[in-house]
């Protein structure tokens, strides 16, 4: 499993686009197979739609209702409210079935301390898998009552260990295996094709790569330009511009999968025999 935390944003429909892989639409709707969790206040808060299918735009508003409700919430200066949790399976892992992609969001949402067990009023928060093999947890920051939800500052650290103990837990492909104390696994140097993957994984990361740097300048400029009277066209080219870049990241991480070379299989030790001389 690969998590990524991206940066944090002003509104949820761009994360919400990026998580479909196509725009949002008041025509969409997101059924349990796209929207696979959520927070636990929404069971009592749509009570009387259960029986209705919302749209992708309805699940970006609603999202964004506590944003709107309490627009000067105690917030962080720059007012980016939206957290966005990207997990990707590693390319050998299996697929996942609905409910354990399911499992997978509330653990994660639970490890970074988006979901509080117990508190049913907290943040928003729900979990689509719309693409293969990924799963994008969106979060609204400001809790329902306008009070602001502040991450804890190992949320990157709780998002890689956590992940690492979803895969043991789900037996994934990926997942650390422990070599016999007798056999140490050999060191080899690594391939051609390896270094060229590393060289991508580097510059498509989303924490410290160049594109996300890029794209991050990119993306504030947008939002300074969208106060700007008559700019609101500019604003626009340039979110578009942003999501072109977040593209290419996608597809250098997609081309690094292909060049990573498969796991080498390590047959097992072979049974010693016995010993043992009759009378």
């Amino acid at each position: 499993m690969i998590p990524h935390l991206h940066n944090r944003t002003h509104r949820p429909h761009d994360l919400l686009e990026a998580a479909l892989g196509r725009p949002v639409s008041p025509d969409e709707g997101l059924t349990e197979y796209t929207v696979v969790a959520h927070w636990p206040g929404l069971n009592e808060f749509a009570q009387d739609d259960e029986d209705r299918i919302w749209t992708s735009v309805e699940w970006a508003e609603h999202l964004d209702d506590p944003r709107l409700n309490h627009p000067f919430p105690a917030t962080p200066p720059d007012g980016r409210a939206f957290c966005h949790i990207e997990l990707r399976l590693a390319p050998h892992d299996r697929e996942l079935a609905l409910q354990e992609w399911a499992e997978v969001a509330h653990r994660l949402a639970r490890a970074t301390g988006i979901e509080t067990p117990g508190k049913e009023q907290g943040a928003r928060w729900i979990a689509v898998q719309a693409q293969p093999g990924r799963l994008d947890l969106i979060a609204n920051l400001i809790h329902i009552d306008g009070t602001w939800h502040a991450p804890p500052g190992n949320v990157a650290r709780r998002l890689a260990n956590e992940s690492r103990r979803i895969e043991q837990d789900l037996n994934l492909a990926s997942s650390p295996r422990a070599t016999p104390a007798s056999r140490p696994a050999a060191r080899t140097a690594p391939t051609a094709s390896a270094q060229l993957a590393a060289v991508l994984t580097q510059l498509a990361d989303e924490h410290a790569g160049p594109l996300a740097a890029v794209r991050g300048l990119i993306e504030h400029t947008a939002h300074r330009t969208a106060h700007q009277p008559g700019a609101a066209g500019t604003a626009h080219s340039l979110l578009l511009l942003a999501r072109r870049v977040y593209a290419v990241q996608e597809d250098l991480h997609r081309a690094a999968a292909l060049l990573m070379p498969p796991p080498v299989a390590v047959a097992p030790p072979a049974a010693r025999r016995s010993t043992h001389r009759s009378p």
